[in-house]
C-alpha cells in the first residue's frame, strides 16, 4: 500500500532525526524515553494514515505529534522535568515553554553529538555498530538483527547492555572539546568503518541491507565533513574508501547474488561519479602530516578503479599494502597483499607469502585465494584448498561461487 511504502521510507529517513534531537535533549539516562515517543510517534501515524487521508506534509506532520508526545510527557512527569531543566538552554523550565527545535542545523549537530556519545571504547565494537543503526540510521531491530546473523533477542540483550553502560559511566551527548576531537574522532571513524564494512564484506545474503549498511556509513561519514571541527584528513581518507569501494559495487554482485571477482568484474559498472568524489576527498585528505591507514586503505582502494591491468598498477597497489601492514598489522591485509604480489611478481611467490597465514586457515578467504594461487601450478592442491573454502563459507552466494571454481578444475 502507498501510505505503508511511506511510512517505511519516512521510519529510515526520520527516525533517526527524531531520536537524535529528543536524546540529546533528554540524556543518555532517558534515551529510552526518547525512542518511545519517537516509535509511538510512527504507530500513530500506521494507524492513522490507512484510516483518514494523508496529511500534506507527512514529515511535517511527525515532527508536530513528536514534538506535542514529547511536551505532554514532560507535563506528566513533574520529576523527570526537574531532572533534565538543568540541562536545558532555556531561560523557563516548563514543559510548556520548552521548545523542542528540529531546524537541520539542530537535527544535524544532534546527530554528531549522539555519533560521539554512541562511539566510545567502554563498550564492545559490535555494540556501537548496532547502536549507531538503530539510532544514527533508523534501521529496526530485525534488519540490525539480519546485519549480524543473528536473533532479535541477542541485538536487544545486546543494546540494552550498551546503552545501561554508557548511563553507568554518565557518558554526555555532546561535542567533545576541541582539545579532544583527534582522541574521540579516532573511536567514531573506527566504528563507521566497521559498519561499512559490516555491509560491504557482509555474509548476509540480502543485498538491499548491504547497500544501505554502506549508504549509511557514507553519510554518517559525511557529516562529520560537513562540520568544520572534524573537517580532518583521516575523516576525508575514510570519505574516499568508501567512496572506491562503493563505485564497484554493483559490479561485485552477479543477479543471483554471487560474488564477482575482480577480475571478471565488469568495469563499465563502475560508477564514475563515486571515484571522482572519491579522488577529491583522497587529495583533501593529502593536506598535513598525517597518515592513516584510511589514508593507504584508500590510495589501494583508488588503484582498484583503474581499468587497465598493468605492472605499475599492482606494484603500487604491493607497495601500498607493504606500508599498510607496517603502520597497523592485520592477517587480512596481509592476506589482501598476496593477491598483489601474484599479480605483480607472480602467484609462486605470493603462495609462499599465502601460506605463512596460519591464523587464517578457518577462514574460507584464505582457502579461496590459495586456491586460486595453485589453480595451473598444482591443481590437486588448488582443489583441496577449495574444498576446505567450500565447508567454512556461509553464504548462499559465496558457496556457488565455489562450487563453480571446483567444477572448472574437474
Amino acid at each position: 500500500m502507498k501510505e505503508e511504502l511511506l511510512l517505511s521510507n519516512l521510519f529510515r529517513t526520520e527516525y533517526r532525526k527524531l531520536t537524535a534531537v529528543l536524546a540529546r535533549l533528554f540524556g543518555f539516562e532517558h534515551i529510552q524515553i526518547a525512542e518511545d515517543i519517537v516509535s509511538d510517534t510512527f504507530l500513530l501515524a500506521s494507524d492513522t494514515w490507512g484510516q483518514n487521508k494523508l496529511p500534506e506534509n507527512p514529515t511535517a506532520w511527525l515532527y508536530t505529534v513528536a514534538k506535542n508526545k514529547a511536551k505532554d510527557h514532560l507535563k506528566r512527569n513533574a520529576i523527570f522535568t526537574k531532572k533534565i531543566t538543568a540541562n536545558l538552554k532555556a531561560e523557563n523550565s516548563t514543559a510548556e515553554e520548552i521548545e523542542i527545535d528540529l531546524s537541520e542545523k539542530n537535527i544535524n549537530d544532534s546527530q554528531l553529538q549522539m555519533m560521539f556519545a554512541i562511539c566510545q571504547p567502554i563498550i564492545p565494537a559490535e555494540a556501537q555498530i548496532g547502536l549507531a543503526l538503530r539510532i544514527l540510521c533508523g534501521f529496526s531491530i530485525d534488519e540490525i538483527a539480519d546485519a549480524f546473523l543473528t536473533n532479535k533477542e541477542t541485538i536487544n540483550k545486546r543494546l540494552f547492555r550498551a546503552k545501561e553502560k554508557l548511563r553507568g559511566n554518565n557518558v554526555q551527548i555532546e561535542f567533545p572539546g576541541a582539545d579532544q576531537i583527534n582522541q574521540r574522532l579516532e573511536t567514531v571513524l573506527l566504528t563507521l568503518y566497521l559498519l561499512f564494512n559490516e555491509g560491504y564484506y557482509s555474509i548476509s545474503g540480502n543485498t538491499n541491507l548491504r547497500k544501505d549498511l554502506c549508504l549509511e556509513a557514507m553519510r554518517l561519514t559525511y557529516l562529520l565533513i560537513e562540520n568544520k571541527p572534524t573537517d580532518l584528513p583521516a575523516v576525508n581518507a575514510l570519505s574516499s574508501l568508501m567512496c572506491f569501494h562503493a563505485s564497484r559495487f554493483e559490479a561485485r554482485i552477479d543477479k543471483n547474488g554471487e560474488m564477482i571477482i575482480y577480475d571478471e568484474q565488469d568495469s563499465s559498472l563502475w560508477n564514475e561519479e563515486l571515484i571522482s568524489r572519491g579522488k577529491n576527498y583522497l587529495i583533501k585528505a593529502a593536506h598535513g602530516d598525517q597518515l592513516t591507514r584510511y589514508h593507504l586503505e584508500a590510495a589501494i582502494a583508488y588503484w582498484h578503479t583503474i581499468k587497465e591491468d598493468t605492472p605499475e598498477k599492482w606494484e603500487n597497489v604491493l607497495q601500498l599494502y607493504n606500508k599498510l601492514l607496517m603502520l597497523e598489522y592485520s592477517p587480512m591485509a596481509a592476506l589482501n597483499r598476496t593477491y598483489a604480489l601474484a599479480k605483480a611478481d607472480g602467484k609462486e611467490k605470493a603462495i609462499i607469502e599465502a601460506e605463512k597465514l596460519i591464523q587464517l586457515t578457518d577462514s574460507h578467504l584464505y582457502h579461496s585465494l590459495l586456491g586460486w594461487l595453485y589453480t595451473a601450478i598444482d591443481n590437486e592442491k588448488a582443489l583441496a584448498h577449495l574444498q576446505a573454502a567450500l565447508k567454512l563459507a556461509k553464504s548462499k552466494g559465496e558457496k556457488n561461487r565455489i562450487v563453480k571454481n571446483i567444477k572448472a578444475l574437474n
